[in-house]
Parts: C-alpha cells; structure tokens; sequence
C-alpha cells in the first residue's frame, strides 16, 4: 500500500534550508534543475487547465455538442489525460526536489507511460489497423506487468524493512 505522509510546506521549506547546507554542488545544480523544472510543469499544468476549460466551454455550451459523440469525447478526454500525465510527472520532479527520492523512480517513469499509453488508446481513431491496436495492447500489457512486479517489489521490501525494525504490519510496535 502506497503511503504519503502529509508534511506543512513551512516544515519542508525549512528542511530543504537545513538539507541545503550539507549538499554539494552537484547536488545544489540537481535541487535547482529539479525545482525549475518543476515551476515550468505547473505553468503548464494551469495553462492547460484553463484551455482545457474553455474548450469544454466552447464544445459543449457554445457549440452544444454532445458529449458522447466520439470527436468530443477524443478531445476533452485526450485533453484530461495530458493534464493529468503532466501532474504525474511534476510530482515524480517535486519528489526529488523535496528529497524524498535521490533520482525518478523507475515505477513512476512506468505508471508514466501507462497514463500516456491510455491516452493513446483514448486517442485512437475508430479505423486504426488492428495491428496497430495489437501493439499498443501488448505495451499496454508489458508496462502493466512490469508495473505490477516493481510494486510487488516494493511491499515486499517495505514488509522486511518494518520486520527489521520491529514494526508490525499495521505500524504499531511490536513488543519485545
């Protein structure tokens, strides 16, 4: 199960502070790449957002298209899929940003591609080559099933570092 621990931007501010004296300056050049990075990505994400408002506004209110026809849908939904793998991606940033990771983690590039593979099949027009669709299908498949086996990974890792440190499964201490 996938944790996150809710941390006050104050407190994180002010450990990056404390963090930031101890890095070196490869280090300091990665923490700004990252955040940089990551400012550009919101931009984006907000630009999009309010694009992807008035399209809606425009296809469904002005032009009073019908949701459900498969242009429309192609649209807002391609739209909203791109939103979201831009959020995915300044999170993956922010994270090592924050130093919560040291690099992008391998799961996330993958859940990544997953998204983007979605919005492809999202995108796809209702003659593609079969072919075409087989492909995407086994990507789809692929990424699926590495996906899968990182996470079973990760728990299993998670489950041996709580047993080594005396944890129970539910995060309660165990007792001696």
């Amino acid at each position: 199960m996938n944790q996150t621990r809710s941390v006050s931007p104050v407190r994180t501010i002010d450990e990056l502070r404390r963090q930031w004296r101890l890095m070196t300056v490869y280090e300091r050049f990665e923490q700004v790449i990252a955040l940089t990075l990551s400012s550009v990505i919101a931009v984006i994400v907000v630009v999009s957002l309010i694009q992807l408002i008035l399209t809606v506004f425009r296809l469904l209110v002005l032009e009073a298209f019908n949701p459900l026809e498969y242009r429309v849908f192609q649209t807002v939904f391609g739209m909203i899929m791109t939103l979201l793998i831009a959020m995915e991606f300044k999170h993956s940033i922010l994270k090592v940003a924050m130093r919560q990771e040291s690099i992008i983690q391998v799961k996330t590039v993958v859940l990544i591609a997953l998204i983007a593979l979605s919005r492809k099949f999202i995108l796809l027009e209702p003659d593609s080559q079969p072919a075409k669709v087989a492909a995407l299908a086994a990507a789809a498949l692929a990424l699926g099933a590495v996906y899968w086996l990182l996470r079973e990974r990760d728990d299993r890792l998670l489950v041996r570092g709580r047993r080594q440190a005396g944890v129970e499964e539910d995060g309660s201490q165990r007792s001696p």
